[in-house]
């Protein structure tokens, strides 16, 4: 009988408090007063550290990047001279496999480096005795070489089918340019915007700065090998 009238009195003391409350917040909006509530059950954000991604993130945009626009732009510099859409789709085969090999070793052996200064320097800091605590941490953010090669090769890959995938069903020489020279655009598009909304960066200055150098490129490549393609030289 005692724990009912006391769960009573708490249940009343509760309803109570509740009460006081919504009444405290009907005069509050009555005279235009802010009142804030504390969210007591609200969960924190969490603090997500973007730059952690960092190390993928940029061996994945630069590599699918390069594969685009070095494959398409060798396709183009091709199709400059040569009309034949066999040719065309040997070179950018040829560019991908070369490319792709080209790039995980290149990010393997620059990571790698990285991750070998990235060491001494923690076993100096080790000697010395300076920032013992933060050894820990600093082994969780150290650069994995395996993995940007890994995602630089398969980026590449991925960068480098676009163009050829475009060329490989048009027939006419001309179409065939300016299909690779959107689908490219597309892609460029694509690959700026991922690479943006991953990395939490400013969507259209990304896609934009991405877009306007792979024309750049193309644009370049195809003026060029027309233009020595034209000297005489034989084919």
């Amino acid at each position: 009988m005692e724990e009912f009238e006391r769960d009573e009195e708490t249940n009343s003391s509760a309803l109570g408090t509740s009460f006081s409350q919504v009444i405290t917040f009907f005069m509050a909006s009555q005279n235009h007063v802010q009142v804030t509530i504390p969210k007591e059950n609200q969960a924190p954000e969490e603090d997500f550290d973007y730059s952690q991604r960092a190390q993928w993130l940029r061996a994945a945009v630069l590599g699918a990047n390069d594969g685009l626009v070095s494959i398409a732009s060798l396709m183009m510099g091709v199709g400059a001279v040569q009309e034949n859409v066999k040719t065309m789709i040997l070179t950018g085969f040829a560019g991908l496999f070369a490319g792709a090999c080209s790039m995980a070793i290149g990010e393997f052996v620059s990571v790698y480096s990285q991750l070998d200064i990235e060491r001494a320097q923690m076993k100096r800091d080790k000697t010395t005795g300076g920032r013992n605590q933060e050894h820990e941490g600093d082994k969780e953010q150290l650069p994995n070489p395996f993995q940007a090669a890994i995602a630089s090769s398969i980026a590449f890959s991925l960068g480098a089918i676009v163009p050829i995938l475009a060329a490989a069903f048009i027939a006419n020489h001309k179409v065939r340019l300016a299909v690779i020279v959107a689908a490219v655009s597309l892609a460029l598009v694509a690959f700026g915007g991922i690479g943006a909304f991953l990395g939490r960066s400013p969507m259209v200055k990304s896609c934009a700065r991405v877009l306007i150098g792979g024309w750049m490129a193309m644009a370049i490549t195809f003026g060029l090998t027309k233009l020595i393609g034209s000297t005489g030289l034989e084919m």
